[in-house]
């Protein structure tokens, strides 16, 4: 048997879990004695390759493993390959069937992979590759893309009564946390939804699908530090036998600007964006943007871009429509927004390096989504946050930002918005909440310079977290030992 542990890393094809499984997969390569394939397809190698490239160049022993994605086998249009290529989120469903026919080209190639591998590394979201690991009989561990209060609160919902009685718009304490937080139904992920379309439907079914086969996994690798929500990741892991290492953040990983430019796809600016930047005074730019997935209406966009303007504060406007973009477009072309914040305002169209964007002295504050990526990533540029939570789980991190964390100030979004349901909602947020939530997080007096001091606190923390003798990069190398000894001991996964 070789010495060198080998792991095989899945990722969902989706920027926002891609990402931080590849910076996991540089981060594993860097031990010794440990080698990593990287199971992706065609057109997101292209998409994502270069810093791995990049990886593999310096001479990390990460491969690359393409796997031919049967896009059009299943509905989708050929060259489809990634979630935000979806024209449709309705066809959600057609992209998790492709990914799921995966499994049979994976296993036929599996004794070819030198070293054997001794442990899967899967996203939570593709729940076959279970069913793979047991086949070989390695280790099947998790990687999930939500923090530990979120999982710990998912957890706490399931194994409790208390959303039996309530209607949407009941408010209740989430049960069994450190701390009080208050949500209504109607803010949770949607494996708690009660809604009856049949994209909530299928979507939930699914959902409870993953949440049953995640509880027989080996183990739960987190993009997260202990420093940041450590109450809830000492009683998450309780929970998980121990079985729960946090590893991140992850984008700490990429130490220079070519790697923080790079991270995603081809990005959609250039050197003006920059001198604009520099041009600035430091601390004074909103950065807006509601990363790969998010969708908003046209109207929805309208408010938000308007409510930037009416807060007289320079800012960087990220534009993403989906199918919408050309309503977007026409409204910012008819309207003369851009000619009104021509100078102040800097609409950037498409993919933009969000870290490399937060991390320079000029931005002040991230409006956000709140998804997991995007959060932890203005954790660590030591930046507050004006909170927008769209989906999925992303009501809970913006109760640990605004509530746990005190970092952000909420917008007052009241419901989550599913994917496939976006067109039905017009307008949750209007143009003087966007105003009045920027203002407050830009303001000067004892509330917001408390914030920006605790800020900066936590990114400093995330910077040690990911040093040598930090917490993560400890429970990096116990997580690799934990598999060492599992492997030379030659159990079943």
């Amino acid at each position: 048997m070789s010495s060198t542990l080998h792991f095989l890393v899945i990722p969902l094809m989706c920027p926002g879990h891609l990402i931080p499984m590849a910076e996991m997969a540089k981060l594993l390569a860097q031990h010794s004695a440990v080698s990593v394939t990287v199971v992706i397809t065609p057109r997101n190698t292209q998409r994502y390759g270069a810093v791995l490239h990049r990886a593999i160049a310096s001479g990390l022993p990460i491969k690359l493993l393409q796997l031919r994605f049967p896009a059009s086998d299943h509905g989708l249009p050929e060259g489809c390959e990634s979630i935000d290529d979806l024209p449709t989120f309705d066809l959600s469903k057609n992209f998790f069937a492709a990914c799921a026919a995966l499994q049979k080209p994976l296993e036929d190639v599996f004794h070819e992979l030198q070293p054997t591998p001794c442990c899967i590394i899967s996203d939570k979201h593709l729940p076959w590759t279970a069913e793979v690991a047991k086949k070989f009989q390695i280790p099947w561990v998790i990687f999930d893309g939500q923090n530990c209060f979120s999982q710990l609160t998912t957890h706490n919902l399931c194994v409790s009564k208390i959303l039996e009685k309530l209607t949407d718009s009941d408010p209740f304490i989430l049960p069994g946390l450190p701390d009080k937080i208050s949500m209504t139904k109607s803010q949770l992920p949607l494996l708690f939804s009660s809604g009856n379309s049949e994209f909530v439907k299928e979507r939930r079914i699914a959902h409870e699908r993953i949440r049953e086969r995640e509880l027989g996994a080996y183990g739960t690798l987190i993009n997260t530090f202990e420093d940041l929500e450590r109450r809830y990741v000492d009683q998450f892991t309780k929970i998980k036998q121990g079985k729960v290492w946090c590893i991140g953040p992850s984008s700490n990983s990429n130490k220079n600007d070519l790697d923080r430019a790079q991270r995603g796809t081809k990005n959609s600016i250039d050197n003006e964006l920059m001198k604009w930047l520099d041009s600035q005074h430091e601390r004074s730019v909103i950065y807006a943007s509601f990363g790969s997935l998010t969708r908003l209406t046209p109207l929805q966009f309208n408010e938000l871009a308007l409510g930037l303007e009416d807060s007289q504060f320079p800012f960087i406007l990220v534009v993403k429509g989906g199918s919408r973009t050309e309503q977007i477009e026409q409204w910012l072309d008819e309207s003369g927004f851009e000619s009104r914040v021509k100078g102040r305002g800097v609409l950037i169209r498409g993919w933009a390096p969000q870290v490399l964007i937060l991390s320079h002295r000029a931005v002040g504050a991230f409006l956000t989504h709140c998804g997991w990526n995007s959060t932890i990533e203005g954790v660590c540029a030591g930046v507050p946050m004006v909170t927008w939570p769209q989906f999925a789980e992303q009501f809970f991190n913006e109760r640990l930002v605004v509530q746990v964390l005190g970092t952000g100030v909420g917008v007052g979004a009241q419901s989550v918005i599913d994917l496939g349901e976006a067109d039905a909602a017009q307008i949750q947020v209007k143009r003087a909440d966007v105003c009045r939530a920027v203002k407050m997080v830009m303001d000067e007096g004892k509330e917001g310079e408390e914030r920006r001091i605790k800020a900066k606190y936590f990114k400093e923390r995330a910077e040690k977290a990911m040093e040598e003798g930090g917490s993560s990069q400890l429970n990096l190398n116990r997580f690799i030992e934990d598999i060492r000894q599992h492997t030379s001991k030659g159990l079943i996964g």
